[in-house]
């Protein structure tokens, strides 16, 4: 008679890190979801908003245009009580004039003006374009501030979802390449699922995690801290090229953050667009008239493409450039978070840099896909389906070691799994009902 199969010894180590993979997920996969939806449609804004445009990029002139101050003051009588922001010089021979205005209440409008006609063909506030709102309910879920510390939050346990994942990946029993860099589409059920949900998560963990580390900059918390950072290690005054969340009106950047004019003058703005036009800075080219935040005129990129960024300093009343800031003359730190964050918004190398952000998010959308089937095939009736703690177990040194890593880099993650622990030891492992539930050790 032979003997009955040895069940497999619980490994503490696979069982915690699994444990924790499992809860990260379950806090994480609405958000990723969410993140991954906005920010593939986000990754195609150039093409979107050339979309949106096009009537007004399509535009046939019966004569000379007039002058671009003549055009800004159309834009001017249109929004009354509104001042000068700034003008974008125009991309084609067909295009209607972008001017920038600043209302009364603060709001930035874009005005379109055919510059043939001087007639207003459309306003719009910044910040009701289709693209700015895509961005706020990407980084702040539409509800402002709270929303971006909530990103934070659930980027900083996507990070230690996806590092989990990784070890839970890695092969052990030798198994081969199988199941490991290619699903096995010859099983059925949970076992395929578990293979797509493994093979996914390897072939995608790194752009992943890549898009997740490049967002922080933005986050009201780390991104904050980042800047006090940046700040204090600065040799030199030097504009920081992006904003976190908590700073940001419009979005990740932007025409949102303009601000009202003090020193316009129609003649200097006339005078100025040539000599800018003639520089082929990277567009959409911005010229704006001195304010409170600079003495100046200035004409600046504002591609999406960072590293491309160029601002021109002028005299207004020679018209001669001043100072040349470009992207590398900012110091090493914001060059390094620049092209990040260039990258992550899918500009930095074209079509293929968009595809390869599409490619990543439609990818954590499948492992949260298959993340959930598991989880529902898997899990008993009246409990959640959490793997259940070993009893006694020791905590493994490599994992405290691991956490209080990913705690210091990730405050978020390492404030919120201080709560977790207090509130599962001091409350959930005393309720018996909860605690088995939950699969909670006993106290």
């Amino acid at each position: 008679m032979s003997a009955a199969p040895t069940p497999p010894v619980p490994r503490p180590l696979h069982r915690t890190v699994w444990r924790w993979h499992f809860y990260a997920g379950l806090f994480c996969v609405p958000f990723v979801l969410w993140l991954a939806s906005t920010g593939s449609i986000y990754l195609f804004k150039p093409q979107i908003e050339a979309w949106i445009d096009r009537p007004l990029d399509r535009l046939t002139f019966d004569g000379p245009l007039a002058a671009p101050s003549a055009q800004v003051q159309a834009a001017l009588a249109t929004v009354p009580g509104a001042g000068f922001s700034a003008y974008e010089l125009p991309q084609g021979p067909a295009s209607a004039a972008r001017v920038l205005l600043r209302a009364a209440d603060g709001t930035t409008i874009r005005a379109y003006v055919d510059p043939g006609r001087l007639t207003v063909l459309k306003t719009i506030a910044e910040e009701d374009r289709l693209l700015p709102t895509i961005a706020r309910l990407h980084g702040k879920l539409g509800i402002g501030d709270p929303g971006s510390y909530v990103v934070e939050l659930a980027a900083s346990w996507a990070i230690v979802m996806i590092v989990t994942g990784l070890y839970l990946w890695w092969p052990r029993d030798g198994s081969g390449p199988a199941g490991v860099l290619w699903p096995r589409f010859t099983r059925r059920g949970r076992p395929l699922w578990r293979d797509l949900h493994a093979v996914i998560g390897f072939w995608a963990s790194a752009f992943a995690l890549f898009l997740l580390i490049t967002g922080l900059p933005w986050t009201a918390f780390w991104g904050s801290n980042l800047r006090a950072l940046r700040s204090y290690a600065a040799q030199a005054d030097v504009r920081q090229d992006w904003t976190t969340r908590a700073a940001a009106t419009t979005g990740h950047e932007g025409h949102g953050a303009a601000v009202a004019a003090l020193g316009y003058d129609a003649a200097v703005l006339d005078r100025l667009l040539p000599v800018v036009a003639a520089a082929a800075l990277a567009p959409p080219v911005l010229i704006t008239a001195p304010s409170a935040k600079s003495p100046h005129w200035l004409a600046k990129s504002d591609s999406a493409n960072r590293p491309q960024r160029v601002t021109l300093t002028f005299d207004g009343e020679t018209g001669q450039v001043l100072k040349r800031e470009g992207f590398d003359g900012k110091p090493l730190f914001d060059r390094i978070i620049s092209t990040g964050i260039a990258a992550h918004e899918g500009q930095l190398f074209g079509l293929a840099n968009q595809l390869l952000g599409l490619f990543t998010a439609l990818s954590l959308i499948g492992l949260c896909i298959s993340a959930v089937v598991m989880w529902l095939k898997r899990r008993p009736p009246a409990v959640l389906g959490a793997p259940t703690a070993i009893k006694a177990a020791r905590v493994p040194v490599a994992l405290i070691v691991a956490a209080v890593t990913l705690a210091l880099l990730l405050p978020m993650f390492g404030l919120s799994l201080i709560a977790v622990l207090i509130v599962e030891r001091v409350l959930l492992r005393r309720l018996p009902r909860t605690r088995e539930f939950l699969g909670l050790a006993a106290p």
